[in-house]
């Protein structure tokens, strides 16, 4: 996609983190399509060096199978689903991505806010993005609430990712931290956050949704 700016924090790098808003840097080739991705210190790769982010991770996949993909890092820490609501037409002023990858609503449930307030904004985003034209490949990641919320909780807290991809025709990327929350020796001292070993399964995680995705997008796009 062609112009896409975005803010970058730290060390810029191909795939370009944006965790403020104040230092816009050309983000993307003219030439390269945007695989966008709205997270939270999840996506942004918190106390990781930027080389170790999932997100630059997926690039090397994408770079290394011949897809001319940019992969625009728009984590922002701490922020909730409502943050992301608020955010998402800034971003999309900056120019419409090929592909975007939405991960929201950790931060929520740290905060035990209302479910119906988390799927509401989930919704909102996803039936946002499935609004534009020419409309983008969405893929809303899943997540898991702490099991010191209670297994209601946390049952309806699951459900909301899948229910709002069904509800809006969008891709779904079961549970992003599989096979590395809980799992010590794969996350940073807080017990949240993904090391650069935990780092690395997620990206796995990403691509196997991912990779059939983009094929696809690239094939319908032939000059791409």
């Amino acid at each position: 996609m062609s112009g896409f700016i975005v803010t970058a924090c730290g060390r810029a790098s191909r795939s370009t983190p944006a965790d403020a808003k104040d230092s816009g840097v050309p983000a993307a080739p003219a030439a390269a399509p945007t695989l966008l991705l709205l997270g939270t210190s999840l996506t942004a790769g918190y106390g990781l060096d930027p080389a170790d982010a999932w997100s630059t991770r997926l690039q090397e996949k994408l770079d290394s199978s011949g897809l001319a993909f940019h992969v625009i890092n728009a984590g922002v820490s701490g922020e909730t689903s409502s943050d992301a609501l608020h955010r998402i037409d800034w971003l999309l002023s900056q120019g419409t991505p090929a592909v975007i990858v939405v991960e929201t609503g950790a931060n929520d449930a740290l905060r035990g806010q209302s479910l119906d307030s988390i799927a509401a904004n989930v919704n909102a985003i996803v039936a946002r993005l499935d609004s534009l034209r020419p409309r983008p490949a969405i893929v809303v990641a899943g997540m898991e609430a702490l099991p010191n919320l209670g297994r209601a909780y946390g049952t309806g807290f699951s459900r909301i990712f899948p229910a709002a991809a069904a509800a809006h025709h969008a891709h779904y990327l079961p549970f992003l931290l599989a096979g590395v929350a809980g799992v010590e020796s794969l996350n940073q001292a807080d017990g949240i956050h993904p090391n650069r070993e935990g780092s690395l399964r997620v990206a796995d995680n990403v691509w196997r949704v991912l990779h059939p995705i983009l094929d696809s997008v690239q094939a319908a796009h032939g000059h791409l």
